[in-house]
């Protein structure tokens, strides 16, 4: 857990230092106040990246570098540095050791809800399919370098089918490396969704306090366990409608999960409380994943949540994860004056 930090030339903050709880800190204050802003902050400390820009864009206007510092109850700091000039560059540093490359064992686990993330349910097909390998990211060791390689074999092969006369021969190793990325993609992603399938009913439920049945699954061609030739054979096949479209048709970046709400599409058949809920349930299972594989309770980061929930569900929420050192963000004060202040540390932004 975070006990302070400080944000030095990062966004809308020229130097400013907070204290903070290891239970709820709710961050309060008006629109353009730098509230996202802070909490960005926490995840680039705890991930070594940002959810929202490129590591430059994060340095404030007309300065060449950014630096943001922690310290942790357990001791010890984390300094992540990035540099605009000479030339651009990223650090993080961890009890004296310096990391250019950040690997999950470098991270603090973290979760995210933005108010974006109630698009997972009705928006495009990649916003859900980068909220898998998110996770898988935080949970699984080696997933986000095996995420790079399949997008540096996929843009390889994508070139090729561009360039014209093209020959079968030069695409068929390219076909083999996609494969069998693809197929380690496929069952890791799965995977997860089965097991977020065994829990997700019955916490919506709890939730919800409807009879409603939700369930999730991976929508797939093919069976994970025959991912590998069944796509060779697809990429093989399309080599002449890939060549025409010019990309590549078939694979993980083309594939979607689906929630159903009494076997209906979520998108289709749930209101915007039952969507909201349900996006919430998917929350509270990412952090329990993470905190069970990695067995450290994440920070969880959640970026205007209130607005999305009532009275008795606000409560709920922040009863449910006083355990987690969170940090919440609204423009309500007087929401957070009446209800909040006995249990919750308030960080006051104007």
């Amino acid at each position: 857990m975070i006990t302070d930090l400080r944000l030095q030339n990062f966004r809308s903050y020229k130097d400013t230092s907070f204290e903070v709880d290891p239970g709820v800190n709710i961050i309060v204050g008006p629109n353009a106040s730098g509230k996202t802003n802070l909490l960005e902050a926490v995840l680039v400390l705890a991930r070594g990246g940002s959810y929202r820009a490129k590591d430059m864009d994060l340095v404030r206007h007309n300065q060449p570098w950014a630096r943001l510092d922690a310290h942790l109850a357990e001791g010890g700091e984390r300094t992540v540095k990035i540099v605009c000039e000479p030339s651009p560059s990223k650090a993080l540093e961890v009890l004296g050791k310096t990391y250019r490359r950040i690997g999950l064992a470098q991270t603090l686990p973290a979760i995210l809800f933005e108010p974006n993330h109630l698009l997972l349910l009705s928006g495009g097909p990649e916003r859900r399919r980068d909220y898998l390998d998110d996770l898988l990211e935080q949970t699984v060791s080696g997933h986000g370098s095996l995420s790079r390689q399949y997008k540096r074999t996929l843009a390889q092969r994508n070139s090729l089918l561009k360039q014209p006369n093209t020959s079968t021969d030069q695409l068929f190793p390219w076909d083999v490396r996609l494969s069998e990325l693809a197929g380690q993609i496929v069952r890791a992603r799965t995977q997860l969704v089965e097991n977020l399938n065994s829990r997700l009913p019955k916490l919506y439920k709890a939730l919800s306090g409807g009879k409603v049945k939700v369930s999730i699954s991976y929508l797939s061609p093919w069976p994970a366990d025959q991912y590998e030739s069944r796509l060779l054979k697809k990429l093989e096949a399309d080599h002449e409608l890939d060549r025409l479209r010019g990309f590549t048709g078939s694979g993980p970046h083309r594939e979607d999960f689906a929630l159903h709400f009494d076997e209906k599409l979520a998108s289709e058949a749930a209101s915007r409380g039952e969507a909201r809920t349900a996006i919430l349930a998917l929350k509270i299972l990412e952090l329990e994943l993470i905190e069970a594989e990695r067995n450290q309770k994440p920070i969880l980061l959640l970026d205007d949540v209130f607005s999305e929930l009532d009275g008795k569900r606000r409560h709920a929420l922040t009863d449910y994860l006083a355990p987690y050192q969170t940090f919440i963000t609204t423009t309500d004060a007087d929401l957070v004056v009446k209800n909040f202040t006995q249990k919750c540390k308030v960080i006051p932004l104007s």
